[in-house]
């Protein structure tokens, strides 16, 4: 398990290249026939890739930064199918499509991914106080909300799935967007959010293409180059958003104090610097 520390904005001015991608970039979660995780000490997140093999299942297995018996002793667990699997939480079998979300509640003891098909996972962790059951969100069940316009090359649909109104949590916030065919920008207009840490993994972007993610206090951005099914930890103070050389897809997590969608500071365009 990898462990990123926590950043004051402060620092950002003093990074260069190599040290932004050290501290806020995942570049590498997905690994044929293992479990990856990174642990952030922004509000607890970790962030893992799971990529059974056919006939070879993966177990999640606890880290010594957890200081647990098993990974979701103190923990909630959402994870994302990219392409088709299962997952087997004590005892019962989930079939997974590209792009459903299975959330795992705390106290749990075990967790399997299993693909015969090259599907593979992608997990949101965060710290729990209490127990939620174990439920799915199935991409192609969920009704969309359409954002954007054309004229700002921002149209996309975003779909919720571990929120107060739909799978509930203790603090995991989780969801997909997705951008149409000739949009590129997501998330523009930007913000922020002070009371809670935002997690993208770029998904669906063709191994050519790049995302130009933008990070930093929004009078003081940086920005970094990141590749198909690469991770970005956005500190609360940090904007996150980005724009692409080709049409793409991202989760979202969010954990920290609020779960409500809504709380955000939201930064204008001619704002950013």
């Amino acid at each position: 398990m990898d462990v990123r520390h926590p950043t004051h904005p402060e620092q950002i001015p003093t990074f260069d290249t190599a040290a932004l991608r050290g501290h806020y970039l995942v570049e590498d979660l997905f690994e044929p026939g293992a479990i990856r995780t990174v642990y952030s000490h922004q509000d607890r997140v970790v962030l893992g890739g799971a990529v059974p093999q056919p006939g070879s299942p993966l177990q999640l297995e606890t880290e010594p930064p957890l200081r647990s018996e098993h990974f979701c002793e103190r923990r909630e667990l959402g994870i994302l199918s990219l392409g088709q699997g299962t997952v087997t939480v004590d005892g019962s079998t989930y079939e997974l499509d590209h792009r459903d979300c299975l959330y795992v509640g705390r106290g749990t003891r075990s967790v399997t991914f299993d693909s015969s098909a090259g599907g593979h996972f992608y997990l949101a962790s965060t710290p729990a106080h209490t127990t939620y059951p174990t439920s799915v969100a199935r991409h192609a069940d969920t009704v969309p909300a359409k954002l954007g316009d054309p004229a700002t090359a921002n149209v996309r649909e975003l779909r919720k799935y571990v929120h107060p109104d739909g799978i509930h949590s203790c603090e995991l916030v989780m969801g997909v967007t997705e951008l149409a065919e000739g949009s590129i920008w997501n998330t523009m207009p930007c913000h922020t959010h002070d009371r809670r840490t935002e997690c993208y993994l770029y998904f669906d972007l063709p191994e050519e293409h790049r995302v130009i993610h933008l990070l930093g206090q929004p009078h003081e951005t940086r920005s970094m180059i990141v590749r198909n099914e690469q991770a970005v930890i956005s500190p609360s103070w940090s904007v996150h958003s980005g724009a692409g050389t080709h049409r793409y897809g991202f989760v979202w997590a969010m954990a920290g104090e609020n779960q409500a969608f809504t709380d955000m500071d939201h930064v204008a365009i001619d704002e950013l610097r």
